[in-house]
């Protein structure tokens, strides 16, 4: 009787036109927020992931394929959430993978602000990432800076939005606890170097070793784009340098490794015993 109930919340959609399924795929097509401020997410994993941050949902999408799903999925969501039933086709039509899993939401972004971000970096490392355009680097960053305990995620220009499908996927769900705030780089600085926090940058050859560098709070990292590193006006500000000691014969290492080894580094350095 309860399947049969939560079967019956299912709203029957056949329509690609329908209002709410091409919202759906505007927000999956340009990777940002709606004009109400929900992402798009798609893949019963992320979808967890989002009641288990305690997300706010506006709708949840089953392709006909999945409904089998619902009675699992909605008396974790609520029974204010609109929950629609869509035809695989239209389903498919309104996702960016190519192999849907047959689940899609429209959850409430949860925003921070740069305040909020100068507050938490007293006690916890800020990572700002600048020019990373790659999804998978952005969202290995902010796995990473969840799980070593980072302050939150500084986006600057040309930083591939964290609304990307792509990225949240690749964030595992950290991008849905995690504070991430869209800066100006330039008026940053500013008011980095005003809250005493030290700017530090990685470096595929020169600088101070990683493990004699030292990485205690008040601090930003500093990340790069993935081959042009960061901008030379953004390097002048930095008040240090970190090479992480690596083979000659490797050029340099993917901007999702790096960040995670300084991380960790830097983790280990407020709490010794997490490398015991």
């Amino acid at each position: 009787m309860k399947s049969s109930t939560q079967h019956e919340r299912l709203r029957p959609i056949q329509g690609r036109h329908n209002a709410l399924v091409k919202e759906l795929r505007q927000a999956f097509a340009r990777g940002e927020l709606t004009s109400d401020g929900h992402v798009a997410i798609e893949g019963l994993r992320i979808v967890d992931e989002a009641i288990r941050s305690g997300l706010r949902f506006r709708a949840v999408f089953f392709s006909s394929s999945a409904q089998g799903k619902a009675g699992y999925l909605l008396p974790q969501i609520g029974a204010h959430v609109e929950t629609v039933l869509l035809l695989d086709k239209v389903f498919a039509s309104a996702v960016p993978t190519e192999a849907p899993q047959g689940i899609a939401a429209l959850v409430r972004w949860r925003g921070s602000s740069l305040d909020d971000l100068l507050a938490l970096a007293q006690a916890a490392p800020l990572v700002a990432v600048v020019g990373v355009q790659d999804p998978g680097n952005l969202g290995t960053i902010m796995r990473s800076a969840e799980a070593f305990g980072a302050a939150g995620l500084l986006l600057g220009e040309g930083t591939v939005s964290p609304f990307n499908p792509k990225v949240v996927r690749a964030s595992a769900g950290s991008v849905f606890r995690l504070p991430v705030v869209r800066v100006k780089l330039e008026q940053t600085l500013d008011q980095l170097r005003a809250n005493n926090i030290r700017l530090i940058a990685t470096s595929s050859h020169k600088g101070t070793r990683l493990d004699e560098a030292k990485l205690v709070p008040p601090l930003a990292i500093f990340i790069g784009n993935e081959g042009a590193g960061l901008p030379r006006a953004v390097l002048s500000h930095m008040d240090e340098m970190v090479v992480i000691p690596h083979s000659s014969s490797v050029e340099s290492l993917n901007a999702g490794v790096a960040a995670s080894i300084v991380l960790y580094e830097a983790a280990r350095q407020r709490t010794p015993k997490i490398g015991k």
